[in-house]
């Protein structure tokens, strides 16, 4: 009781502000010390999470990820993310060390990763503020683009995007949750960015998907990920801070974790960045969070009331510094980036 009284108590203090970066990285330093497992351990606990995955719905919790991410307005993401609103791990190639140069070479690598061709049909699942599908719809003049969000704000967001750029009539946009979504057609490739995080049952997943692919189509999947481990987050207690705020129901799937649910698709080839390049990326929107306070707060104030809005500033630095802190751990050799192309059985 005193333990979990006093960890509620540093929560508090770090979210008003009263803990500097430089304790609180370290502290996010020590949880990451403390998660780490010797391998064969890992490995054991990583298969029996695969189980217990396999025994539940495709999404755990799909409302919580509209709730703590999805909903809140695009103007903050404008604010936050680079250009492109990448909302997920960008690739810096060496001497790069702008968040706009990233965010257009981690899009360019998986497209080249899902061996992506102009004319095809492309479904994107989990497309977020629409940097790949709008990518897509630039780079590939041919290509017709499927894009799913869990959030009807992000759908309005694309539409208005696309409408600008002349791209309307090669894209249709769906809200949909994935527990119960259905395509409207089939597809050359499935193309998901960090999307997979939030999903839990990925033998089900994979089989639908299947399902949804033309003869030789491929699935590309872009998902975080430790070396061995494989975990959820459970939301238990004061110290679960990032389950509670940010990532309700989600998971960190191991490296082989696509490898472990084999019966409808395969993983064909893959690819592992160093952590080190989200870390970079989390400290780019850290940067501009600082940057553009005074502009962003208004926006959190709308959202989450003038009383909270500092307070939900801090959260999202944090959630930030903890990405930076995780995927940076060890020179970036644990919390990695997996890109996997996937093709079907036989």
């Amino acid at each position: 009781m005193l333990k979990e009284r006093l960890t509620q108590l540093a929560v508090d203090s770090a979210e008003r502000g009263w803990i500097p970066d430089s304790l609180l990285r370290y502290g996010m330093r020590k949880l990451c010390e403390k998660r780490l497992r010797p391998e064969h351990i890992a490995r054991e606990e990583a298969a029996q999470f695969a189980t217990l995955v396999r025994q539940g719905p495709i999404a755990l919790v799909p409302e919580k990820a509209n709730e703590q991410h999805y909903e809140v307005p695009a103007e903050f993401f404008d604010l936050v993310l680079g250009p492109r609103r990448k909302y997920s791990c960008c690739f810096y190639p060496p001497g790069v060390t702008d968040l706009a140069t990233a965010e257009e070479e981690s899009l360019r690598q998986s497209c080249e990763h899902a061996q992506v061709a102009d004319g095809q049909e492309i479904l994107e699942l989990g497309c977020g503020w629409g940097s790949l599908t709008l990518w897509l719809l630039e780079k590939y003049p041919q290509a017709r683009i499927t894009a799913v969000s869990n959030s009807s704000s992000q759908r309005q967001f694309i539409r208005g995007q696309a409408e600008k750029l002349g791209f309307s009539e090669r894209l249709q946009l769906i809200t949909a949750d994935m527990n119960q979504f259905s395509p409207p057609a089939k597809y050359d490739r499935v193309m998901s960015i960090e999307m997979f995080e939030h999903m839990r049952n990925y033998e089900q997943l994979l089989h639908r998907i299947r399902g949804w692919l033309r003869p030789g189509g491929k699935l590309f999947v872009h998902i975080f990920c430790h070396r061995w481990l494989a975990y959820d987050f459970d939301g238990q207690g004061a110290a679960d801070w990032m389950s509670r705020n940010f990532f309700s129901g989600g998971i960190m799937p191991s490296v082989d974790f696509l490898s472990r649910f084999p019966n409808d698709l395969r993983v064909e080839e893959q690819w592992i960045w160093n952590g080190e390049h989200y870390a970079k990326t989390a400290d780019a929107w850290v940067e501009n969070l600082d940057r553009r306070q005074a502009a962003i707060l208004p926006i959190l104030a709308k959202i989450y009331g003038p009383a909270d809005a500092r307070r939900w500033w801090q959260r999202w630095r944090m959630l930030f510094l903890a990405g930076s802190e995780l995927f940076g751990y060890k020179r970036g050799e644990e919390w990695l980036v997996g890109h996997y192309r996937l093709a079907e059985i036989g």
